[in-house]
């Protein structure tokens, strides 16, 4: 007990986003390990606990990364942001023209001596989102005429027209997130909506370019999924056998490791892990992890109402406003609200650069409530000795 009161002390900022980041760490933990079951059984030669060790060192290496971004201070990210979208943009290019083909889309890159992929867009979802946070920041009451606003419209709409030939739903999520920011942040409607205009127009050209140009962008399976997720022609498709997953779940689900659907959907680890929670933790299962994210964007809510700086305000419910609609987008997948979208369900899918950058995200809110914290005690400290000395008048 007094080592859990320890580490409660030391924790700082906000702890109900650390018990949220916690409780997504043990979800993954156990939804991966009986997703991937079969999967290793069939491919790792019985080694059913390949992943599972897998997993808990991806989790445990996000979460290292979480305390690292979480003891820098945040205002380090604002100064960090135009070198990361230098970063950024170069590493979309040549990713677009020479990355890995996964699935007849380039998204990754090989890491030089350690024979790993990452995918960039990752990478550029965070270096995005922090120069966007901090262009508001700074300019915020200063954006009046298009040349300031230009200065986060075109970077946004630079990075999503990159990141989009390959991967449409991560672009579109990011797209979706800077809007909020510029919204959140009281950037001029005429900017917002100039900036939703260019989207559009964008859209337009990727259609465009996919017509004339099939292998650049991936047009064919854009059309492809929404017909599926419209039609559904096939009785064994992956939305059909999710759906089949959370009703066998019912209330109360079949238990862990208990799951039949694993067997028969494809990606059940990552972008359909949420229907194998359902199916093994039933209902009041799928609803706890909903009711995880919905409790992290709230946290997030109340930080930036509290915060005194435009930036980390902004920041904090930029990198939140990504991981929640991402969260929300894998769900709705699975419930046939949306078509598949290749998004997976932060945190708690299988491990990779998404569950590392995801958790790098989380230890930049940590920061930011850190210091919302720091000032607050602060103030209170303030408050008593000016008391105090009132009280000598």
């Amino acid at each position: 007990m007094d080592t859990i009161y320890k580490a409660y002390d030391f924790l700082k900022g906000d702890k109900a986003i650390w018990l949220i980041v916690i409780l997504l760490g043990l979800f993954s933990i156990l939804a991966v390990y009986s997703a991937t079951g079969s999967m290793a059984y069939k491919l790792r030669d019985g080694n059913t606990e390949y992943y599972l060790i897998q997993q808990f060192v991806f989790v445990i290496l996000g979460f290292t990364l979480l305390f690292f971004s979480y003891r820098l201070n945040y205002n380090f990210y604002s100064k960090l942001a135009p070198i990361l979208l230098i970063i950024a943009i170069p590493l979309l290019v040549f990713t677009l023209f020479y990355g890995i083909e996964v699935n007849e889309a380039r998204r990754w890159l090989t890491i030089p001596w350690i024979d790993k992929t990452f995918q960039v867009s990752d990478f550029a979802k965070i270096a995005l989102i922090v120069y966007v946070a901090r262009a508001i920041g700074k300019k915020q009451e200063y954006i009046k005429d298009l040349n300031q606003a230009f200065v986060i419209i075109i970077p946004v709409i630079l990075v999503c027209g990159l990141i989009a030939p390959a991967d449409f739903s991560t672009a579109g999520l990011l797209f979706v997130t800077c809007l909020m920011m510029m919204f959140i942040g009281r950037v001029s409607m005429r900017f917002v909506l100039l900036l939703l205009l260019m989207g559009v127009a964008l859209f337009g050209l990727l259609v465009l370019l996919g017509t004339m140009f099939p292998e650049m962008v991936r047009l064919e399976t854009w059309i492809t999924r929404y017909n599926d997720f419209m039609y559904e022609s096939s009785g064994w498709s992956q939305i059909q056998q999710s759906k089949i997953a959370i009703a066998n779940g019912e209330l109360f689900g079949a238990g862990p490791g208990n799951s039949i659907q694993r067997n028969y959907l494809p990606s059940a680890y990552a972008d359909f892990i949420y229907a194998i929670i359902s199916e093994e933790y039933g209902f009041i299962g799928a609803v706890v992890v909903l009711g995880l994210y919905l409790w992290l964007l709230f946290r997030c809510i109340s930080i930036i109402t509290n915060c005194p700086k435009a930036f980390g305000a902004v920041l904090a419910m930029g990198l939140c406003l990504n991981i929640v609609i991402q969260a929300f987008a894998n769900i709705a997948v699975s419930v046939h609200l949306l078509p598949v979208t290749g998004l997976t369900l932060p945190v708690i899918s299988m491990g990779g650069t998404s569950l590392l950058f995801t958790c790098i995200s989380l230890g930049i809110i940590l920061s930011v409530s850190r210091y919302v914290e720091e000032a607050r005690i602060q103030k209170t400290e303030l408050e008593k000795i000016e008391t105090r000395h009132a009280g000598y008048y």
